[in-house]
């Protein structure tokens, strides 16, 4: 059986044709770690982008610090048990309630910082977002290189060590959703959650 090379190379030849054919038009998804990717490509995905028709057009990718491991750090997680509900401030007249979960210690660049980590009392009534957890923060870079209304950080309950510890990654950090557009609400970082310190990973400010 004689083996026609020339008809290989052609099938070759077409197949790779196929493939980058059907890839022109699609912008790759950009992003150093699996977790900028997969946020690029919620905010690329017009079904699910916070970002306005005319940010959308032109969107690469967000803009994130370089991904630094100092900014991945261990806390002590010291409870706050019944703790009451409050009406927390947004970016709108929204006020949804949400209660002191947690004080969170951790050091940082040589320095001892707190947080209060806040759980949401709707999504705690919902089976689907119980777990979730929510700690927003302002810092050093809030309103200059990162958004100034602070930055959030997504933690869940079942990430707590049988120590009561729990690691928190600020590469993986982002912004709400009202720094993009101003029809959602969001919010506000509580003043106790200012970190005196430049957080310099996650993603920065949205350049409109």
């Amino acid at each position: 059986m004689m083996i026609n090379f020339k008809n290989i190379i052609t099938i070759i030849l077409c197949s790779f044709c196929l493939v980058s054919c059907s890839s022109q038009g699609k912008r790759p998804i950009s992003g150093l770690t699996d977790y900028q990717k997969k946020l690029n490509a919620v905010y690329k995905d017009a079904s699910k982008s916070p970002l306005k028709k005319r940010d959308l057009k032109n969107f690469k990718g967000l803009d994130f610090f370089p991904v630094d491991s100092s900014y991945i750090v261990t806390a002590k997680v010291i409870e706050t048990p019944n703790s009451s509900y409050f009406q927390m401030p947004t970016t709108t007249d929204r006020k949804p309630y949400y209660r002191e979960y947690a004080t969170l210690v951790f050091t940082l660049k040589g320095k001892e910082h707190t947080l209060t980590v806040y759980q949401n009392k709707e999504n705690y009534e919902a089976p689907k977002y119980k777990d979730y957890l929510f700690l927003p923060f302002t810092d050093g870079t809030s309103g200059e290189e990162s958004y100034g209304g602070g930055r959030y950080m997504d933690i869940y309950e079942s990430q707590i060590q049988e120590d009561n510890t729990i690691v928190l990654n600020f590469n993986n950090t982002y912004n709400p959703y009202c720094a993009y557009n101003e029809k959602y609400s969001c919010p506000l970082t509580p003043r106790k959650n200012h970190l005196k310190v430049e957080i310099r990973a996650g993603v920065k400010d949205f350049k409109k």
